[in-house]
């Protein structure tokens, strides 16, 4: 055991007592700074380097030059999965216990550091009379007419709300039936809007571009509290993580997975979903004592009633992205 107490293995270079922490910038990263980063400096005194943005890119030039400079990165557990032992570490550290995390949410060069949905969300506002209630309602144009946005990116839940709107039960999503699922996209494809980033559809749901989302929980809540009368269906959604990760060859591999069993530890994990209005990422947290607001409370999937949700299939999306990338991309355009 560590002097700190989360962590485990040889505490050599922890020595280093610098981490070097790569995340996305803006709010959330001075979110993981307060919750996160300031507990760990004041148990150990290790300070953090702060940069962003957390690209792949990065990671592989940092791997490829034999000159890795991040000791944790924020970024999707997708490509440690798909790289693991290549780009990303192998976490070896025994306070990282797999058995600790809800089942499906690990592997071997990630476990989760928080929970997360995207919700299917409409502005009330724009709908005054009938009220979507139910997945089926985000594919209905007729009944439910104006502008759907959802994140640029297939793993947005996009895929899995479509199966499940055309009849799929969700414990049946898995594998995903990719010809079916696009096939009912098409018939909302008119009112798809595609937007580059969280801020993007933040923006379009203030003004009122949007009046339905399938977006993440951190965004959700914030558009709401940005000004759109947003609306949760808890209907169906998907749940995902959030993932800390460690870049191949960091000198300070101990220290990093040291720092990573002390985000995961519930009094951190509180004070990080507090802020963000995510979950904490072991389930033994009572989600009654992180203190969410009540706004909070209004777009969080993981509270009792709020219909059915699916974990997304950790290995399915990691062996089928860059090809599902790729075909959506084409389909776009074509």
């Amino acid at each position: 055991m560590s002097a700190c107490g989360v962590g485990g293995g040889d505490s050599g270079d922890s020595d280093a007592k610098t981490l070097t922490w790569a995340s996305t910038g803006g709010q959330f990263q001075e979110d993981e700074k307060n919750a996160l980063q300031v507990p760990f400096t004041e148990k150990t005194g290790t300070e953090f380097v702060n940069v962003s943005p957390a690209e792949q890119a990065q990671v592989r030039a940092m791997v490829t030059a034999g000159k890795t400079i991040w000791d944790l990165a924020n970024m999707s557990w997708i490509y440690a999965g798909a790289y693991c032992g290549e780009l990303f570490e192998k976490l070896d550290d025994p306070a990282l216990d797999r058995s600790k995390f809800p089942e499906g949410t690990t592997g071997e060069c990630f476990v989760p550091t928080y929970r997360y949905a995207n919700i299917f969300s409409y502005n009330a506002d724009m709908y005054p009379g009938d009220k979507p209630t139910t997945i089926q309602d985000f594919f209905d144009v007729e009944k439910f007419p104006g502008k759907r946005v959802v994140y640029d990116y297939p793993k947005a839940g996009l895929f899995e709300a479509a199966l499940v709107a055309d009849g799929v039960a969700p414990e049946d999503v898995y594998p995903l039936d990719l010809d079916r699922a696009f096939r009912k996209i098409d018939t909302i494809r008119s009112s798809l809007v595609f937007a580059p980033s969280y801020g993007a559809i933040q923006q379009m749901l203030v003004d009122k571009q949007a009046s339905m989302v399938l977006t993440v929980t951190a965004r959700t809540i914030v558009s709401a509290q940005s000004g759109a009368n947003l609306v949760p269906v808890w209907d169906f959604n998907t749940t995902d993580i959030g993932a800390l990760v460690i870049p191949k060859g960091t000198p300070n591999k101990a220290l990093a997975q040291e720092m990573l069993a002390f985000v995961t530890e519930p009094e951190q994990s509180i004070a990080y979903a507090k802020l963000t209005g995510t979950a904490p990422s072991r389930p033994e947290v009572d989600l009654e004592s992180v203190g969410y607001t009540d706004e909070q409370k209004k777009f969080n999937a993981f509270l009792p009633d709020r219909g059915r949700t699916i974990e997304q299939d950790k290995q399915w999306w990691i062996e089928n992205t860059d090809a599902l990338v790729q075909r959506w991309t084409s389909w776009k355009v074509g």
